[in-house]
């Protein structure tokens, strides 16, 4: 995995081309461990999730290294979620991440790779990706989320025929359908990342953190009930300097300058 920050952006990098960004039990704990530092610094506002190479963003779990532990006598059943196992919480379970991320995919997002997108707040994608779920054609559940977000984000019969046969879809279907931000051919896909990149390090990063955890926290609530719930980063956002800032700046006609606090 290759981690790497640039102003406000971490660059996370799956970094496995050579098995197509299968995830091990090691990257997992990779991934988990970029996270953290990515949530823990306060200089970093954004984060960018990719894999290594044009063929794939990941391919999910590593199948091989799975089938290695059976083989071994060391079978580790799977199922919904992670916790006990390396990478805990793994960011299709980091529920309080008030951070946006955003998925850079070409190539390959099957499996867990699907999942890891699907957890992401935005998903850019190339021309040539494919978006699928295969777990019941290996007598496996999507367990990291998949089952759970799929059937939300889509119709349910759309949401079903994919979860039920494990049927592909190509990036210009899952735009069609809502589940990425942008379809894009292969050589503009780095320069529209950078754009959503640039759009969103525009604006307030704790403005951006409440709206994103209100989002989340509400998705299953009442609207009256959504709007009597205690947003912590809200409340944050509403005692900051930032909230001065941005009304001060606009009546100022200039650039407002954002402090993150």
């Amino acid at each position: 995995m290759r981690y790497k920050t640039a102003g406000r952006v971490a660059w996370i990098s799956i970094e496995r081309p050579e098995v197509l960004n299968a995830i091990s039990r090691r990257t997992h704990a990779e991934l988990s461990d970029a996270f953290d530092d990515f949530e823990a610094d306060d200089e970093l506002w954004l984060a960018v999730l990719s894999g290594t190479g044009p063929r794939a963003f990941s391919v999910g779990q590593d199948l091989t290294e799975l089938a290695g532990r059976e083989r071994d006598g060391v079978p580790i059943p799977s199922t919904f979620g992670s916790r006990g196992k390396p990478g805990w919480p793994r960011l299709t379970e980091r529920f309080d991440l008030t951070k946006p991320v955003l998925a850079k995919v070409r190539g390959y997002a099957l499996g867990g790779g699907f999942e890891l997108a699907l957890a992401c707040d935005i998903i850019v994608a190339s021309t040539d990706a494919t978006f699928g779920l295969p777990e019941v054609r290996l007598g496996l559940v999507a367990g990291a989320g998949g089952v759970f977000r799929l059937s939300r984000q889509l119709a349910w019969h759309t949401a079903m025929g994919h979860l039920l046969t494990g049927r592909p879809m190509d990036a210009r279907r899952a735009y069609d359908l809502g589940l990425i931000n942008d379809v894009v051919e292969p050589d503009k896909l780095d320069s529209c990342v950078d754009g959503w990149v640039a759009d969103i390090l525009r604006c307030a990063p704790l403005s951006v953190r409440a709206t994103k955890e209100a989002a989340g926290r509400s998705a299953s609530l009442s609207l009256e009930a959504a709007f009597a719930t205690r947003y912590p980063a809200e409340e944050l956002r509403m005692h900051s300097r930032d909230a001065v800032e941005g009304p001060r700046a606009f009546a100022e006609k200039r650039t407002p300058e954002w402090h993150g606090r």
